[in-house]
């Protein structure tokens, strides 16, 4: 049986970034601050530093091992959200930039929300019509009547 590879043969090493867990536990953002995540990114051997900031929808499972958190921004108007792994190795810091006093754990209107404050926009935006110049309207072409004889 030569002809079958190992399987270890296809298996890419992947390293990845060593966290603390104690200091990601100890994070204390929460929903309503606009945070600064810094993500890494493996692309054609590099690595890179990808940095999403928006604000804080959601966190959910508290600081258990599968504690997420939900980032919210808005990209040449379309809203882009992300849900991260608060334990993920890909994570490389999170910086809180704003906090922000809000009364709900998890601010899922805010999409609503925002779709409602741009259809606004896109209502107060009058069409203007600009007007016909005589030149560019042709006459119809009228057809000459028969000439009704008088005897």
């Amino acid at each position: 049986m030569a002809g079958k590879p190992k399987k270890e043969e296809h298996v890419k090493a992947v390293k990845l970034n060593v966290i603390n867990p104690e200091e990601r536990k100890a994070l204390t953002f929460r929903s309503g601050d606009v945070v600064k995540v810094h993500q890494i990114i493996h692309e054609k051997g590099k690595i890179r530093l990808q940095i999403f900031e928006g604000l804080v929808l959601a966190r959910k499972h508290g600081t258990e091992a599968g504690a997420t958190f939900t980032v919210r921004k808005v990209t040449e108007g379309v809203g882009v959200e992300r849900i991260f792994p608060l334990y993920s190795p890909m994570i490389d810091k999170i910086e809180v930039v704003r906090s922000a006093k809000v009364r709900r754990a998890k601010l899922y209107y805010i999409r609503d929300k925002a779709a409602k404050e741009i259809s606004k926009q896109m209502k107060s935006i009058r069409v203007v019509k600009s007007p016909v110049s005589k030149k560019e309207i042709a006459p119809a072409p009228v057809e000459a009547a028969p000439e009704a004889s008088v005897e």
